[in-house]
């Protein structure tokens, strides 16, 4: 009997071709994670010396109440929207090319927020910082996935969690201090012109040292999508900002109502993508996943809030207590310490407590706005002095701390490994949406009960529309699997 002998076809698996792939790739060096880590602190610190150099750009740019909004928020809507897209472009032409020119984009926008010549012209330069982030963000994390493994990948990610927790508490100082210092007369400008030295160090070094990567098969550009959900974004906020002051033209209620249907035409565009085998912006189908759609509706309360009592802080700081802006800077300094610190320990909260640690972290925030409120409120303004600030704030950053990441961890642990990307990008859509539509729309409540009320009792109210969507996050909680994947 004659024995047939059949070729066999060795099949590579995708985990196999990306292990393949991590052997081939140059490796990440110490000096390659620094470069992309400098990069990586240029946007988070600039969000906070922002912040605090509001009430100087209202009074030198004679900049109205929405004006200022719009300088907060222009840059989320552009971030958000170009966010996915940036990642792709990474992708398909490599990562290391991206990341330089975002840098490179982030420095010239910053040099021109510095000698903006009047409010509106600053919010165009802060849309377009905003679109240079969307280039330069997303590489970070892809690279350090692309050419670290294990434990250095670990240490590089667990670095880059502690930057972003860092640039908080840096940005609020720093920005109390290049404004108060006024160097050569630049009063506020400074808090934008303080990027282009760092840009300066950071691009040769990037170029140098940090290795090129790129998908094997990267995803096509989605233009519709990109365009709809920018037509959307802005068709929102755009009127929630200047509507009010412009006392709702019929423009702003077209807008309006606009936004709906061109929110709907965007979910249209994304699923006819998917039907046909397109690279959808934002795959729509993730939403069916178990627990996906559950997850992203927690970001809602926790980015909403939190840009919004940034806004109103910096406002009621300076306005309403008089603090000059390094003072301002240096009260919030227990709230990012506080998150920083949380952030920390969060690890070591999620195995005692898994989902329920974000019931736990919603009530101590709840907690720490709700001493916020009656220390504003009980005390005479000559009163109200940082160290008197200090308890609220210091519950309301640990609760913080926890949130952002255990949003995250909720979300990806619902989504399937190989859609992990996809979910990302989703994730952090929405995180940069509701930071816009926060001080669009806590912004606008804050600026309108101020003339009637009192700057002391609108703060207090927009601390209570906060603190309610905290008590809906910690019920929402309730409903999650206490273990997560």
């Amino acid at each position: 009997m004659t024995r047939t002998t059949t070729p066999t076809t060795t099949r590579t698996t995708p985990a196999a071709r990306t292990s393949t792939a991590l052997a081939s790739a140059p490796a990440l060096s110490a000096l390659g994670l620094f470069a992309l880590l400098l990069g990586t602190s240029l946007p988070s610190t600039d969000f906070f010396i922002v912040n605090v150099a509001l009430p100087a750009i209202e009074h030198d740019l004679d900049a109205s109440p929405s004006a200022l909004e719009m300088v907060a928020a222009g840059y989320a809507v552009a971030y958000a929207v170009l966010l996915v897209l940036g990642g792709r472009l990474g992708d398909a032409y490599g990562r290391r090319r991206l990341f330089l020119w975002g840098v490179a984009g982030f420095g010239i926008t910053s040099l021109a927020c510095g000698v903006a010549p009047d409010a509106w012209s600053l919010v165009a330069f802060r849309a377009a910082q905003g679109a240079a982030s969307a280039l330069m963000l997303p590489q970070v994390l892809a690279t350090v996935h692309a050419t670290t493994r294990g434990e250095r990948r670990a240490r590089a990610v667990a670095l880059y969690g502690a930057v972003s927790g860092l640039a908080m508490v840096l940005g609020q100082v720093l920005g109390g201090v290049l404004v108060s210092a006024d160097i050569a007369g630049t009063g506020w400008r400074m808090a934008f012109l303080i990027n282009v030295p760092v840009v300066v160090l950071a691009w040769p070094l990037a170029l140098r040292s940090v290795p090129d990567s790129r998908a094997e098969q990267p995803k096509r550009g989605d233009v519709g999508g990109t365009v709809l959900l920018a037509a959307a974004l802005i068709a929102l906020l755009l009127p929630l900002t200047e509507g009010r002051a412009a006392g709702w033209p019929l423009w702003a209620v077209l807008a309006l109502l606009a936004s709906p249907l061109l929110i709907w035409a965007f979910a249209l565009v994304e699923r006819r993508a998917e039907r046909t085998g397109g690279s959808p912006l934002l795959p729509l189908s993730l939403l069916r996943e178990p627990g996906v759609a559950r997850g992203l509706l927690i970001g809602v309360p926790i980015f909403i809030g939190f840009s919004g009592f940034m806004f109103v802080s910096a406002v009621t700081l300076q306005e309403g207590l008089g603090y000059s802006a390094l003072k301002a800077g240096l009260t919030l300094i227990p709230m990012g310490v506080a998150q920083f610190t949380a952030s920390l320990l969060l690890p070591r909260v999620m195995n005692r407590l898994g989902s329920r640690a974000l019931t736990l972290c919603a009530l101590v925030h709840g907690a720490g706005l709700a001493v916020l409120a009656a220390t504003v409120l009980s005390a005479p303004w000559s009163a109200l002095t940082p160290l008197t600030l200090a308890p609220g704030l210091l519950l309301c950053g640990f609760g913080q701390g926890i949130q952002l990441p255990l949003y995250y961890r909720i979300l990806l642990s619902s989504i399937p490994a190989a859609r992990a990307g996809a979910g990302s990008g989703l994730g952090q859509t929405v995180q940069q949406s509701g930071i816009a539509v926060g001080v669009a729309t806590l912004g606008s409540l804050f600026l309108a009960l101020e003339p009637g009320m009192g700057m002391r009792d609108a703060f207090a109210l927009v601390l209570g529309a906060q603190l309610v969507g905290l008590l809906a996050l910690a019920v929402l909680s309730l409903r999650l699997p206490r273990a997560l994947g």
